[in-house]
């Protein structure tokens, strides 16, 4: 009777450390499963979001579309008028500038930073083996009372003031679901240098088979953030390739000022 005993303590300590000892792997490949399946999102081509956010008790339509070859672009529209802003071609970056409503390219160290996320569509955990990526789990924490799996993601080394920095984020993932809450990283430039960015994600829905976050809210970590709602979320949209462009025509009256 007590061998037997001994064996029925052994099988449940078993049974319970498998079920809590998940490996970040798993943690991945639930996250995929629970949205849609990988091989529907192996099929995404591109997606258009259609978004608000209220800055100052002003609303302002936000459009953002993100393709699977890299191009991407943020459309805002304020007062009448169509601002681009992170628009990349696959070679070149640029916006608009707010002063002077004119066409500009980013720097080349920004433009290259850009290149290296080419491969992160449709998110980089997708194909994060393929890409040399790096996934560690740290552990459970409680954000914002949900309890959730953290994970450590490696990528590849970016660069900032001409010097080569390590491209860590850290997320969140729900231990229910299996879905990014929050990601948090290090700010590498700027004013906030050396504080730590926060994406809170929320309001998962469904979109032709594949779950997406309609609340995104951002801003510094322990601090309150700017929060944009999405009204629509549109998947393989048809986007002329002209609107990645940088309109040359915008620096020639520059350039030929200069001759």
């Amino acid at each position: 009777m007590k061998t037997l005993k001994l064996v029925a303590f052994a099988l449940v300590m078993f049974v319970g450390t498998g079920v809590y000892a998940q490996t970040a792997d798993e943690i991945v490949s639930n996250y995929f499963e629970n949205t849609g399946g990988r091989e529907n999102w192996a099929k995404l081509e591109g997606i258009k979001m259609y978004a608000k956010v209220n800055q100052n008790g002003m609303e302002i339509p936000i459009e953002m579309v993100q393709m699977k070859d890299g191009k991407q672009m943020t459309m805002i529209n304020f007062q009448g008028k169509q601002i681009k802003q992170g628009v990349f071609d696959g070679e070149t970056l640029w916006g608009s500038n707010f002063m002077t409503m004119k066409a500009e390219k980013s720097d080349k160290e920004a433009t290259e930073n850009m290149k290296l996320e080419m491969n992160d569509f449709p998110d980089p955990f997708f194909n994060y083996k393929e890409n040399n990526y790096t996934v560690e789990l740290l552990g459970k924490e409680n954000i914002d009372g949900a309890e959730t799996f953290k994970i450590k993601l490696v990528r590849e080394p970016v660069t900032v003031d001409g010097v080569e920095e390590e491209n860590v984020s850290f997320y969140y993932f729900d231990t229910e679901n299996f879905i990014p809450l929050v990601v948090q990283s290090e700010i590498r430039s700027g004013q906030y240098k050396g504080q730590m960015s926060e994406s809170k994600f929320s309001d998962y829905d469904e979109v032709e088979g594949l779950y997406f976050p309609f609340s995104l809210t951002q801003g510094l970590k322990g601090q309150e953030g700017q929060t944009i709602t999405f009204d629509k979320i549109e998947v393989n949209p048809t986007i002329d390739e002209k609107e990645f462009a940088f309109p040359e025509e915008e620096a020639a009256p520059a350039e030929n000022g200069g001759n």
